[in-house]
């Protein structure tokens, strides 16, 4: 199959979460099956400046019409591998920056042009190369108006840009909302702007323009496919979402265990395997050591690699304060975000800083050891669409400790629940829920024998994207 993917984030070119780590690792695995895929990113400044780019080459001069103008710009591509072609729209005015979609207060207020550019841009670039795709699959809302806009294309000019098109959502709390004002940019027909179309409430929804007009959606586990149509995680958009169940799949992400792998990870200060663990006791030493603990420390260690935020129940962690207080533990958290989790993190941690501590920023090698070094990975999302980490801890020999919701319920067995089978800890997104799981894994942890069978249990599983593929493969065959 020839397969285009639209997204504004891919690894390793720009990366702020789970988004780019899903859509890279999904590439790679079609264009490993043999199949020619695309990808089509916005020209950031840290993808036109990563190694692979130099060997970029402009393939088109692109003039976009947004609104009452037309606004230049340039695709450069390059093949990092065999059958895969990486393509930037590139406009500098738009992409230019250091960061993909704020400044760290607040999001940059052109993300509705810088979106609707890079779309339109996608749209011309398989006209103008007429690349003829099987299947046009656009990612979360910067890449909402995909689908939409290849109709709308190939109405215009009479030409077919792909046979069908699949729009994934990987969260739908973040939906693409701007001022109805906008919805000009499109230069779409006024008739899409209503109910039926990609007005919300008098605003335009790039996240409904995906949900209303892809051949297929999926989102990425199917536990989160049917929590999406509720009220309590539709987050407004559960009734958009109804109105396509009948071509709503839950398709489960993978880990990319060419980086995800103890067993030959750079990241690491030793390598290990489920047969030899002992680079793993090499690894928590390293751990302790890099945050000033006592590297003699026997007890378990509690990690937590996520962006400091609500939905990450980090207000749940801070509310069992008095665990890692009181009992003789430690806790790592690497991670930066909201300023006020991340001043209660740091007001927490200043009260035991000999058992608790913060990393706060972005750091993939220390991310790597936190997997590798922990005894636990506690992970309470209040909702959480597929997640990643409690699929790295497992692989990693790391037991979850995770909230009964979405991805994380579709990935975690729980131990005490099923004794034969069970890889972690699962816990109701509640602060009495967490308390629950914790003083769970230290009974665990004491248990040395049930605690070795369970992480033997959870290191065997498959998780690798060379399976999750297959899923997108059938559904990719089935619309076709």
């Amino acid at each position: 199959m020839k397969i285009v993917h639209a997204a504004s984030e891919l690894f390793p070119y720009i990366k702020t979460g789970g988004l780019a780590d899903a859509v890279g690792a999904l590439a790679i695995a079609l264009a490993d099956s043999g199949h020619e895929v695309s990808v089509f990113l916005p020209g950031y400044r840290a993808a036109l400046e990563h190694r692979d780019a130099a060997e970029a080459v402009s393939k088109l001069r692109l003039k976009i019409e947004l609104g009452d103008q037309f606004v230049s710009g340039e695709v450069r591509a390059f093949s990092p591998r065999k059958n895969l072609t990486i393509y930037l729209i590139c406009r500098e005015e738009y992409f230019d920056r250091r960061a993909p979609y704020g400044n760290g207060e607040r999001d940059f207020e052109d993300n509705a042009e810088r979106f609707i550019f890079f779309c339109k841009g996608v749209t011309e670039t398989l006209r103008l190369l007429d690349i003829q795709a099987d299947i046009v699959h656009a990612h979360d809302w910067q890449a909402a108006l995909l689908p939409l806009l290849v109709r709308e294309t190939e109405r215009r000019h009479g030409v077919t840009l792909a046979l069908k098109t699949v729009f994934t959502i990987h969260n739908i709390a973040y939906q693409g909302l701007f001022p109805g004002v906008k919805f000009g940019l499109t230069n779409l027909p006024d008739e899409l702007y209503n109910i039926d179309g990609i007005e919300y409430y008098a605003q335009v929804s790039f996240l409904k323009g995906g949900i209303l007009f892809a051949d297929r959606v999926t989102t990425v586990s199917p536990r989160y496919a049917q929590e999406i149509q509720t009220p309590e995680f539709g987050c407004g958009m559960d009734g958009v979402v109804q109105t396509r169940v009948e071509d709503l799949s839950g398709l489960l992400n993978g880990v990319d265990n060419s980086i995800w792998n103890p067993s030959i990870d750079a990241h690491l200060p030793a390598r290990y395997s489920a047969a030899d663990l002992s680079g793993k006791g090499a690894c928590r030493t390293e751990l302790l050591k890099r945050v000033g603990f006592d590297v003699k420390f026997k007890g378990p260690v509690f990690g937590m690699v996520c962006r400091l935020t609500e939905q990450k129940g980090v207000d749940l962690l801070l509310e069992n304060r008095d665990f890692f207080l009181n009992e003789d533990v430690r806790l790592i958290i690497l991670g930066s975000g909201s300023k006020r989790l991340e001043d209660e993190v740091r007001a927490l941690t200043a009260q035991a800083p000999q058992k608790i501590t913060l990393t706060a920023k972005l750091d993939e090698a220390m991310s790597h050891l936190v997997e590798a070094g922990s005894d636990f990975f506690v992970m309470p999302s209040l909702f959480e669409p597929c997640g990643l980490n409690q699929m790295y801890s497992q692989v990693y020999g790391t037991l979850p400790i995770v909230s009964r919701v979405g991805g994380l319920a579709d990935t975690v067995i729980d131990t005490d629940e099923n004794p034969a089978t069970g890889t972690g800890l699962m816990c109701a997104p509640t602060v009495a829920g967490l308390a629950d799981g914790l003083a769970r894994a230290l009974r665990l942890f004491a248990d040395r024998e049930r605690y070795a069978a369970a992480q033997q249990r959870a290191m065997a599983r498959d998780f690798s994207w060379t399976r999750a593929s297959r899923g997108y493969e059938e559904l990719y065959r089935d619309a076709l």
